[in-house]
């Protein structure tokens, strides 16, 4: 059996300095709802969500085990918005299996966006952009995952360890249904060091500075032969400037 190893958990006092030390910090699921001002309910009311997502139709790699819904928004400061649906461009540079290709997923459901606690979420995520780089507008793009083992193996990130192409990168659990894997890996891009954990807690969170790090995460296989299972996360991606591809 592989071991499972527990992420180094920072609070909401010290999330920021983390990230300035060692390029990441990791936050329990009270310390997320604490940033959504909404608390652990109104995440919960999210969680429907991730149960009607359509197939990724653009997988390279031929597999059919990823669902997904994308959309764009700008956080300035405490204004939101949601700006009109649009692809999603990675350059090969950070994205050398899918890179270059414009992809067009579903958008996310409005009733998700809605929620409340959708927007303090991108707010809060926000404002600790602006802290560590300096207020400015943030360009976020938000992804639904669900990765399955319906086929007996589900890939988290079939691209491999691989920078984003943005500024930082909050990627929150949402939860885990029968399955075993799925390890979180963070390496620096400059540098020998790295760690390895296991998000398990649902709407626990990985906060990265994307500059500066590198990440994967392991794939996944059914706990049991009786049953498929999957894997479901919201990520959630700021850059300065503009969108990619718009610069």
């Amino acid at each position: 059996m592989t071991a499972s190893f527990l992420p180094p958990l920072s609070d909401s006092r010290g999330v920021l300095d983390d990230v300035r030390a060692r390029g990441f910090a990791v936050l329990p699921a009270s310390e997320v709802a604490a940033l959504t001002q909404a608390g652990a309910p109104a995440l919960e009311a999210l969680r429907p969500g991730w149960d009607h997502l359509p197939a990724d139709g653009y997988l390279r790699d031929g597999g059919r085990y990823r669902s997904r819904r994308h959309s764009c928004f700008v956080v300035d400061e405490a204004e939101i918005r949601q700006v009109p649906h649009r692809a999603h461009w990675q350059s090969l540079e950070y994205n050398a299996l899918h890179g270059g290709m414009r992809r067009m997923f579903e958008p996310i459901e409005p009733a998700t966006v809605a929620s409340p606690a959708w927007t303090p979420l991108l707010r809060g995520l926000g404002q600790w952009c602006s802290a560590l780089r300096g207020p400015r507008p943030w360009y976020v793009e938000a992804h639904q995952f669900r990765i399955d083992t319906a086929d007996g193996i589900g890939r988290p990130t079939p691209e491999g360890a691989h920078r984003d192409g943005v500024d930082y990168v909050a990627v929150i659990l949402v939860g885990r249904h029968a399955i075993k894997g799925g390890e979180t890996r963070v390496f620096q891009a400059e540098g020998p060091d790295g760690q390895r954990f296991t998000l398990l807690e649902p709407w626990s969170m990985l906060f990265l500075d994307d500059t500066r790090m590198i990440h994967e995460s392991t794939p996944i296989q059914p706990a049991s032969a009786d049953a498929p299972g999957h894997r479901d996360t919201l990520v959630l991606t700021f850059r300065a400037g503009a969108f990619q591809g718009e610069d």
